[in-house]
């Protein structure tokens, strides 16, 4: 499972051939990738990268898609031009590539993009969905900045800090049920409190395994953000 420690393991899948809509644009020292719907709206997205970075065809795919459904999505280089991860590195490197690139220090990027969309788009209402990786910058965001009014994490946790409860806004957290790789002894005891959380403004998700995970992932976010 994704945290502050160890967040992967992760593997690419399937990477998709998508051209994406949107445009890329530079946004002070962070490229972006922006993408608008037809009419105007003042609700925006921010979607997070996973370790492979900004620029995955997947996950533009799913900036177009919540732009489709009428938001503002946008899609920083959180790496700051780094390099993202590639399948072909070597994982005994992952600890030294990570230590640049920590899900818990991106204020200053998150920062300017907040800036970017009140500013420019107008924008008066926020949401976060983060992947892996994404997903820990995700639950870390949404301990920080109450103008995120929504958030969704998938595989991604703040697992030792001693606020990671402290919410400011509605959270959904997504895991796999049945999956090797993230067990779900694992989950259960990163989040003991998971059936009380409900009611005190986050949630813990099971993904049906017959479920496409990108399916299931976009209309969870869109049930999360549509009620903001």
């Amino acid at each position: 499972m994704a945290n502050e420690a160890q967040p992967c393991p992760c593997d690419i899948g399937d990477k998709f051939e998508y051209g994406s809509k949107g445009q890329e644009i530079q946004i002070e020292h962070i490229k972006s990738y922006v993408s608008r719907p037809d009419s105007g709206t003042d609700k925006a997205v921010i979607v997070v990268q996973d370790i492979f970075g900004w620029q995955l065809p997947n996950t533009r795919y799913i900036a177009d898609l919540l732009t489709a459904h009428g938001y503002i999505t946008i899609c920083p280089d959180f790496f700051v031009g780094q390099d993202p991860w590639k399948p072909s590195d070597d994982w005994s490197t992952f600890s030294e590539w990570l230590k640049t690139r920590q899900a818990t220090k991106v204020d200053k990027e998150a920062g300017i993009i907040f800036k970017y969309l009140k500013e420019q788009c107008n924008v008066k209402k926020i949401g976060v969905i983060g992947f892996c990786w994404g997903g820990v910058v995700t639950h870390h965001l949404m301990l920080k900045y109450p103008e995120l009014k929504a958030g969704v994490s998938f595989y991604g946790i703040i697992r030792d800090a001693e606020d990671c409860y402290d919410l400011l806004n509605p959270t959904l957290f997504v895991f796999a049920e049945n999956d090797i790789v993230i067990p779900l002894e694992q989950v259960e005891k990163t989040l003991p409190h998971a059936p009380e959380e409900v009611a005190t403004g986050h949630e813990t998700r099971w993904a049906e395994p017959a479920v496409s995970t990108c399916c299931l992932s976009v209309s969870l976010l869109l049930c999360t953000v549509m009620a903001f």
